[in-house]
This record gives structure tokens, C-alpha cells and sequence, in this order.
């Protein structure tokens, strides 16, 4: 299990436990976390789980794909270099404890 901590706009905390090998957004939807509604279930489609990875937790992800940069490109908040969209976050053990940050318009 791998845990998964979302920050909501005002602060608030929620952390989950997730099975690892499942993505970021799957966690989210299994756990009704608000603001994270992944409409593609995961397809890269949509862009409604976009998230921003807490600055301590960037540089232990790989590299966005260009699929999801351009789905970045449509999210309801402005993108920032800490943006990810969390279907594309697989979570394993070097995972366990991320932060996540909710965007504001996404609620």
C-alpha cells in the first residue's frame, strides 16, 4: 500500500492509502477525494484530475509525456511546472506519502 496525502484549496488534509501499481487518480475517485473527478477514468482524455505535486515530491516523477502536456494545456487552472494530471501518476513505493495539491476551480 502506498499512501497519498491531497491538499485542498483551503488547506485541508486528506490522506489515503492506495494499492500501488493504481495511479494517483484512482486513489482519488476510490476514496471520493472533492475536485479530483478523472471523467476519462484514466485515458488521458480529460484533463479533470489535474493536480501540482508538491515541490518535494517533483523531481521523483519521470518526465510528463507530450500526450499530457497538451491536456495540460486544457485544464480549468493554469498549469504550472508542478503540474501533473494524476491518472499519469503510478504509484509505487518511492511514492508512498506524496502531496498532492488540489486546484482551486477544480472543486
Amino acid at each position: 500500500m502506498s499512501r497519498v496525502v491531497f491538499v485542498q484549496p483551503d488547506g485541508t488534509k486528506q490522506e489515503v492509502e492506495a494499492t500501488e501499481g493504481n495511479s494517483v487518480m484512482q486513489a482519488a475517485t476510490a476514496n471520493l477525494v472533492p475536485g479530483i473527478i478523472g471523467e476519462c477514468g484514466g485515458e488521458l482524455t480529460c484533463a479533470t484530475c489535474h493536480v501540482f505535486v508538491d515541490e518535494a515530491w517533483t523531481g521523483a516523477l519521470p518526465a510528463r509525456v507530450e500526450l499530457e502536456e497538451d491536456m495540460l494545456e486544457v485544464t480549468s487552472e493554469e498549469p504550472t511546472d508542478a503540474s501533473r494530471l494524476c491518472c499519469q501518476i503510478q504509484l509505487d513505493s518511492s511514492l508512498d506519502g506524496i502531496v498532492v495539491h488540489v486546484p482551486k476551480t477544480q472543486q
